[in-house]
């Protein structure tokens, strides 16, 4: 991982790094190996253990500086000369992160955004089917149930576990009136891992559409999007962005038969910013971008996904589920129940559930940890069943975890 060195500048002097150049190379190792580092690398790990990256992440160091240098630019003009370079810029390094040519990609969040647009812009017919989970997060769900409403069935899975959402649950679900298939890459709740791929190649073969909600997938785990053909994540998970800014694919091929539901001067072609008497979309994604983008917070999902890439998607994704496992197994040995601890490593994402059967002992416990700076997610289930989500990020340590017990049965 390569930063400018001018982001040490101002740093502690303990800090201590490999300089190339006018660049530093890190690793997760060297990282989790120097606290120094680490707290400036990621400042809230001075004040606070955050375990809530399945919710909204906070910023890490230098993605705070791209923020803060974009911003003292804006002070003079916020769209500079190079301004659509940047922009294309921008759509590489999201366009890196999955696997997609840059032209595939909108630069478009929140996650719900995306998801609406695939199921506005189809061209649904009488008694099409779309397969969803309605125990998914609801930004996957509203979007599809509503399609009821123009003579779609919908056909929600009803797995046997929360979020166990299986290539085989799903093919059972399939017949010749399936048109999409719209499915979390994660579940929010339990952390179960979809396999993606298995279910995609099998969708693609049959020719049947499928769309990734991979918000709670894109920098934690790798994501490749050769199979699928409409994807959406907001950036403030575990992309450690900002709020707002986000990634909306569509495979190339699928232009046609995704029609862009929101218009503007942006995404329809306006010479001169003259209104034409025809409308003619911009050939690339950019037929899904109507506006203004969200400059200053894609310039900080910018920064954030350069450090993930650099790191390595495949070293994150191992170093988190190790830690997974060994909160799992701690966790487990002092009482707690965990779940989707059976499942196999596969299976298993950075989120870890604590299931407390009491919803006011859940509510106690997490008022407890807060009071101890150590930031969880307090969730509930449809059961009634109320849960303690832990979601560690890469940086993250051993140590905190066992200060997590501590306070949990202190």
């Amino acid at each position: 991982m390569f930063i400018q060195t001018g982001f040490f500048a101002d740093l502690d002097e303990n800090v201590s790094v490999r300089k190339y150049g006018d660049h530093v190379d890190l690793n997760i190792d060297h990282i989790l190996a120097d606290e120094p580092l680490r707290q400036s690398l990621f400042p809230v790990t001075r004040q606070r253990i955050f375990l809530a990256h399945a919710g909204v992440a906070p910023l890490p160091g230098p993605t705070v500086e791209a923020l803060k240098h974009e911003a003292d630019r804006a002070s003079i003009a916020q769209e500079s000369a190079d301004y659509m370079s940047e922009v294309e810029a921008i759509r590489r390094v999201c366009a890196r992160l999955i696997n997609a040519d840059s032209e595939e990609v909108a630069l478009l969040g929140p996650t719900s955004l995306g998801l609406n647009l695939v199921a506005n812009g189809l061209q649904w017919q009488p008694d099409d089917e779309v397969v969803f989970y309605p125990d998914d997060y609801p930004a996957n769900v509203y979007p599809w149930q509503a399609l009821a409403e123009k003579g779609v069935r919908v056909i929600p899975l009803q797995p046997e576990r929360p979020g166990e959402i299986t290539p085989d649950l799903v093919l059972k679900a399939l017949s010749p009136r399936t048109r999409l298939v719209a499915l979390a890459s994660c579940h929010y709740l339990t952390g179960f891992r979809l396999d993606y791929e298995g279910i995609a190649e099998e969708l693609n073969r049959r020719g049947v559409l499928f769309c990734l909600d991979a918000i709670q997938s894109l920098g934690a785990t790798t994501v490749d999007v050769r199979h699928i053909d409409f994807l959406a994540a907001d950036s403030h998970k575990w992309m450690l962005g900002p709020l707002g800014a986000g990634i909306f694919y569509v495979k190339r091929k699928h232009f046609d038969l995704l029609r862009p539901t929101l218009l503007g001067a942006w995404n329809v072609h306006s010479p001169g910013f003259v209104a034409q008497p025809e409308i003619t979309f911009e050939k690339s994604a950019r037929r899904y971008e109507p506006g203004s983008l969200n400059w200053l917070a894609l310039q900080g999902m910018k920064a954030s996904v350069e450090m993930i890439l650099a790191l390595g998607v495949k070293q994150i994704e191992a170093r988190l589920l190790d830690l997974r496992s060994f909160a799992e197994d701690r966790f487990m040995s002092n009482g707690f129940r965990v779940i989707g601890f059976a499942n196999r490593r596969s299976q298993k994402s950075g989120i870890i559930t604590l299931a407390i059967q009491n919803p006011e002992v859940a509510v106690a416990q997490a008022r407890k940890l807060r009071e101890n700076r150590v930031d969880v997610s307090l969730r509930h289930g449809r059961s009634g069943l109320s849960c303690l989500r832990l979601s560690p990020h890469f940086y993250n340590t051993e140590a905190e975890i066992e200060e997590v017990i501590k306070i949990l049965l202190s």
